[in-house]
């Protein structure tokens, strides 16, 4: 039976990176990888991106109402078998949509390697990462650094070069003046209790 594995990081540890790297050996061996990815992520379009500039058209890109299993199933029929399923932005996707990729690791015997954020700006769960949490097989933390040099374990929000700790969960990285960084958890405490205080004076 193959797994239904999930690695995660902070922002900017080379999620998206692995993932390419990963479906080039896969590729070098012969073997046939398609890459997945939420419509919610309109970071790049249709492809995944890579911070170091490495880009590629995601084979299939699922609406929040399409069953991801149903999707393979129609992949494979017209173009064959495959060996590995690669999942970017995974956090994005809906409870169900983990169901049913942990349903494709099983029952279609297809290892399925999710890439994706644990929690958001607010310390939150996302609902894909919350649930594969509860279901993936293999769990593995992609690891990076805050500029403080620690490790960093959770993502800030900066807003025209601020951080800010209040907003709507999904704003997509380098839209309307949004970025993120990846920040150890005193850096992250500090910062907020500074927005706090800007906040309340």
């Amino acid at each position: 039976m193959s797994k239904l594995y999930f690695r995660y990081g902070a922002m900017n540890c080379g999620k998206s990176t692995n993932l390419l790297q990963v479906a080039h050996n896969y590729e070098e061996r012969g073997m046939k990888v398609i890459i997945i990815k939420p419509r919610t992520d309109t970071k790049g379009g249709n492809k995944v991106v890579s911070r170091l500039g490495v880009t590629r058209k995601a084979d299939l890109i699922i609406n929040d109402d399409e069953n991801i299993y149903k999707e393979v199933e129609k992949w494979i029929d017209i173009n064959g078998k495959i060996d590995c399923i690669l999942v970017d932005e995974v956090q994005f996707f809906k409870s169900k949509h983990i169901d049913e990729l942990f349903e494709i690791a099983v029952l279609m015997d297809i290892p399925v390697i999710c890439y994706g954020l644990r929690t958001d700006f607010q310390m939150k769960g996302f609902e894909g990462s919350s649930r594969l949490l509860l279901l993936a097989h293999s769990i593995e933390e992609l690891k990076n650094i805050c500029k403080c040099g620690k490790k960093a374990l959770l993502n800030g929000r900066m807003v025209n070069g601020k951080f800010v700790f209040e907003g709507k969960q999904i704003a997509i990285d380098k839209e309307d003046n949004i970025e993120y960084q990846a920040l150890c958890p005193k850096c992250y405490l500090k910062f907020k209790k500074e927005y706090e205080k800007n906040i309340m004076s």
